[in-house]
């Protein structure tokens, strides 16, 4: 397969798929080439939303009591999966793994962790996960971390503390991408601000058009041009809709607000108007989230949105740099320390 000749080729950047399957599931990995599931990603639908590459969420929760353990479970499971189905998965840990993997007819799979908590404050950890092929590191999730606030968090920090500085120093190091989704407007400008390599947001939204904790303002994806850096626009309602979000707060009574791929799209068109359309990608958080968009209700959706994209005058080179393009540059350019630290031959 020629990655080069698909019209939305999407490498998608944060899927929860394993947690779902440890939840619902027993932690197997049976049945995904199937769709006789009700979860939002299977491999049927992969391949049916153009999905060619895909960073799987190895997520625990902050309440895990053994959060290491527990993310190697999440990890080991993964791999897992991915061995299970050899004839369409394939691990892939830098940008030339993921254009094999592509380029053999199998969809690539990138892993993410999500949240500072999952290395229990230790380097080494971080270290093992990314010589098991860990490409990402989310720096909270919705608690503060020892060392970074959360958007959702109590914010005790002010941002990002010296030996938070010291964890994104060594992320940089050994080529591990440092992941700003789910962290406070001050961890984001505080990171920027030391960063030596682009960042990623996994999975965010746009303040501008719905003023949520977990979104990106404006001047933080105006600096993402000079790092080089991407935002991975979600589809979770109540990041991407500010009458969804009021309706949840206010207790999620009655008839949900309509929300739609026409939503998703004012953020992504944002992002482009601000960061640049180098510096824009997807992340839709499927699996991760109860209830999407009923257009975009599936992994098998990624078309609906490009097609609301063309209707808005987009053209062929923008919607593949969103697709997927943008964040393979941003793993190309970590890729020579990564294949250091995890040995990649």
């Amino acid at each position: 397969m020629d990655l080069d000749a698909l019209p939305f080729p999407v490498i998608d950047g944060h899927n929860d798929l394993p947690w779902e399957r440890r939840e619902t599931h027993g932690s197997g990995v049976e049945g995904i080439d199937s769709e006789t599931d009700s979860l939002h990603t299977d491999l049927p639908k992969l391949r049916a939303g153009g999905v060619v590459g895909q960073f799987w969420s190895v997520f625990v929760p902050v309440e895990e009591p053994d959060p290491v353990r527990t993310t190697l479970q999440q990890i080991d499971l993964a791999h897992r999966m991915i061995e299970r189905y050899p004839d369409d998965l394939a691990l892939a840990r830098t940008a030339a793994e993921v254009r094999a993997a592509i380029a053999s007819g199998r969809i690539a799979s990138l892993l993410g962790a999500e949240g500072g908590h999952s290395i229990g404050d230790d380097l080494a950890v971080l270290r093992d996960f990314a010589r098991l092929g860990v490409r990402y590191m989310t720096l909270t999730h919705n608690d503060d971390t020892p060392w970074a606030d959360s958007a959702t968090g109590a914010r005790a920090h002010g941002g990002l503390t010296d030996r938070g500085r010291d964890v994104v120093a060594e992320m940089e190091r050994i080529g591990m991408l440092v992941d700003l989704s789910h962290t406070a407007p001050t961890t984001m400008r505080d990171t920027l601000d030391v960063a030596t390599r682009p960042v990623v947001f996994s999975h965010s939204s746009t303040v501008a058009i719905d003023d949520h904790p977990r979104n990106v303002p404006d001047d933080v994806l105006a600096r993402l041009a000079d790092n080089s850096g991407v935002v991975m626009l979600t589809f979770v309602p109540k990041f991407v809709s500010r009458v969804w979000a009021d309706w949840e707060e206010a207790g999620a009574a009655g008839e949900p607000p309509l929300v739609t791929v026409s939503d998703v799209a004012d953020h992504v068109e944002h992002a482009r108007s601000v960061a640049g359309a180098a510096h824009i990608g997807l992340g839709g958080d499927y699996d991760g989230t109860p209830v999407l968009p009923s257009d975009l209700r599936d992994v098998s959706r990624y078309p609906v949105l490009a097609e609301e994209l063309r209707r808005r005058g987009w053209g062929d080179g923008d919607l593949r740099a969103l697709a997927g393009g943008n964040v393979l540059r941003v793993l190309e350019a970590t890729d020579g320390r990564f294949a250091r630290t995890a040995h990649v031959r």
